[in-house]
């Protein structure tokens, strides 16, 4: 039942997202169209190609919280409906932004045919109630968040940097947004429905591994390492998945394996360092790591997905 006059507290932190959100509010108008890309034509179409499933994640996202923003109504979470309303604005900014860069850059993003992952990530995104769609969200954020920080850093003075400083000033308030709403809904979900959330977390990773997959010759052509990019995002969602109280029971027990870790790292063999406008590597963005469960894969290998299957690497 949709309430009328709804208690608000002004204090709640999902307002106050909200009021930041306002008060942040660029459009494509802002920004300089004409700074320097600072790629080259190759380089141009790598940033093309990779840019396309975080591209598609800005759409899903505006799609997914409008869809999503009446079930908070009709639930009585009155603060993060009205949260939302600022979320859909920034998705909106988000996309019209990267689409204006693509007539930039001079190509096309990827397209289903050529990438059949990406429809499966955006349908994946699509399925379950509110919170498995925040679940997803906060997952696809830590992917895209990674994604721009590592131009907004490497190049500050170009066109994708200056953008990406832009795009993150947003992400953050999605995620501190994502992060404490789970922390809220998940200590009163049974059993039951927090392994959902695992598993849709393993289908998410295992979708973006064969994403990925497709796309090493564009990331190393563009200069991304790969390995240390991925290592540094499975960090990220695993730590997430701890402060949000969905660790799984079984990882004590059932770390991945050496000869596991060593078969997906074979995944992101070859692939180049990230340069930055001086030329220098951007593999210091990402700390480098040895052990096994710090690997990209690590999350997937310990799920039920694959456990006791074959991880195949060609």
């Amino acid at each position: 039942m949709i309430k009328i006059y709804p208690d608000l507290d002004p204090e709640d932190l999902f307002l106050r997202l909200f009021h930041k959100g306002v008060k942040a509010q660029w459009t494509v108008e802002d920004v300089d169209w004409q700074a320097p890309l600072q790629f080259s034509d190759r380089q141009a179409l790598g940033l093309a190609r990779l840019l396309t499933p975080v591209y598609l994640g800005e759409q899903s996202a505006m799609i997914g919280a409008s869809v999503t923003l009446p079930q908070m109504a009709t639930a009585g979470e009155t603060s993060s409906q009205i949260y939302l309303a600022s979320f859909l604005m920034d998705e909106a900014r988000h996309f019209e932004a990267l689409t204006t860069l693509y007539g930039r850059l001079g190509y096309s993003p990827v397209t289903i045919r050529e990438m059949p992952e990406m429809l499966r990530y955006h349908n994946r995104l699509r399925r379950g109630d509110r919170v498995d769609w925040v679940w997803g969200i906060l997952i696809s954020d830590i992917f895209a968040k990674n994604f721009y920080q590592m131009f907004a850093k490497t190049q500050p003075e170009a066109l994708f940097g200056r953008l990406s400083s832009r795009i993150l000033v947003d992400e953050s308030r999605h995620q501190a947004f994502a992060e404490n709403y789970l922390k809220r809904a998940i200590p009163s979900l049974a059993p039951e429905r927090l392994d959902v959330l695992r598993t849709m977390r393993d289908e998410l990773l295992q979708i973006m591994d064969g994403m990925y997959f497709r796309l090493r010759d564009d990331a190393n052509a563009i200069g991304i390492d790969g390995a240390d990019f991925l290592e540094h995002l499975s960090d990220e969602i695993a730590q997430k998945a701890r402060r949000i109280g969905l660790d799984d029971p079984d990882d004590d027990n059932d770390a991945a394996s050496p000869a596991r870790g060593a078969r997906v790292r074979r995944l992101v063999t070859g692939v180049g360092r990230a340069l930055n406008q001086t030329g220098d590597s951007m593999r210091a963005l990402a700390p480098s790591k040895s052990d096994c469960n710090t690997c990209f894969m690590a999350l997937l290998c310990r799920s039920r997905l694959v456990r006791g299957r074959t991880v195949v690497t060609s």
